[in-house]
């Protein structure tokens, strides 16, 4: 196992399994890692905690940074190379590091990119930086970012780039879906919390996207949280949908406590 934080010997890692990482690693993390062993490559995992995809400064600032923790972390999961670059290696001064154009994805569904205006710029900015520095074969993203999986997953298919391989969301045992920021909720807050996983559970036995929507609405503001947005849009394209006859995905964002939670889950596709 190797730890890095410049860009020499990344190549000696090239070809293998990514898992992209902010650090503050946790359950879900991990289980990606374990889960990227299983596919037969070295794995890499990066811990980057990355300035373009915070829109508050604060909660940039106060996201965990514990590099060697989260590293000895990685590596009793499987990792074989963690690699914690600095700004400065990942933007160097005075070198142009593009970013891409956004696809359709991350402008027009009216979910993360509403919210967070020029949150996805600075994520597809980092993430083909980071396939150009890594050169993986494949690269492992968890599910529950289901627009950023997406926005990767169209920017991949319309630029090149490693195999996407999606993992299912880490949940905690009431369902919360595991989360750097799940630490700076109280123990109260985390019991309120459970609302989204079932807020996202009773929209799955609803007949009809409208009222998967305002069953989840209901169940959100029943437990206090405050609603970002809560929607069923198709799995691809994340359109709006009119039935469940094709794959859809209900997707929740949430305040609670002064800390934002996002989660969804598939609907039954309805024939």
């Amino acid at each position: 196992m190797a730890r890095l934080t410049e860009i020499a010997g990344l190549n000696a890692f090239w070809g293998g399994v990514f898992v992209p990482t902010m650090g503050g690693l946790h359950e879900g993390h991990l289980e990606l890692v374990r889960k990227a062993k299983d596919l037969g490559h070295p794995v890499v995992v990066s811990v980057f905690v990355n300035p373009d995809q915070f829109n508050d400064q604060d909660d940039y600032a106060d996201y965990p940074r514990q590099f060697e923790a989260d590293a000895a972390q990685a590596e009793a999961a499987g990792a074989d190379l963690v690699w914690g670059p600095s700004n400065a290696v990942i933007y160097p001064q005075g070198e142009d590091v593009a970013t891409p154009d956004l696809p359709r994805v991350a402008t027009h569904p009216g979910l993360e990119d509403a919210h967070r205006p020029g949150h996805f710029a600075g994520v597809l900015r980092v993430v083909q930086r980071l396939f150009d520095l890594v050169r993986p074969e494949v690269a492992v993203f968890g599910e529950k970012d289901w627009q950023q999986l997406q926005v990767v997953q169209s920017m991949v298919d319309r630029d090149g780039g490693p195999r996407i391989h999606a993992m299912p969301t880490c949940r905690e045992a009431e369902g919360l879906a595991r989360s750097s920021r799940n630490e700076r909720l109280s123990p109260l807050a985390k019991q309120r919390a459970r609302a989204v996983y079932l807020a996202l559970q009773a929209a799955g036995a609803a007949n009809h996207p409208s009222t998967a929507e305002r069953v989840m609405r209901e169940t959100l503001e029943s437990h206090d949280l405050e609603v970002e947005y809560a929607v069923v849009r198709s799995s691809v394209g994340l359109r709006s949908v009119d039935d469940f006859s094709r794959p859809s995905r209900a997707l929740i964002a949430a305040w609670l406590d002064g800390v934002r939670l996002i989660d969804n889950l598939p609907m039954p596709v309805w024939t």
